[in-house]
């Protein structure tokens, strides 16, 4: 674990801000904050790419249901 680093606070507008020192930058543009007693804890957002999600998916064993094609109801104008 990293040794503590003091860092200053300081207003941007209406909310509370600080500047992350190089060494402790996240990756991306976004991250989730969180609260636990009196730490706050921020976590870079892990993101993964739709095809890597979509290949560790399990095929289903399922067939599809046999669904009846009735051709569509004339209408009379």
């Amino acid at each position: 674990m990293d040794k503590p680093r003091r860092v200053r606070l300081f207003r941007n507008g209406h909310n509370q801000a600080m500047r992350i020192p190089r060494e402790y930058e996240l990756p991306g543009d976004e991250a989730m904050m969180r609260r636990e007693g009196r730490q706050l804890i921020i976590e870079p957002i892990q993101t993964e790419p739709l095809r890597t999600l979509l290949s560790a998916w399990v095929p289903l064993d399922e067939g599809m249901p046999e669904i009846q094609d009735y051709p569509p109801e004339e209408t009379v104008l």
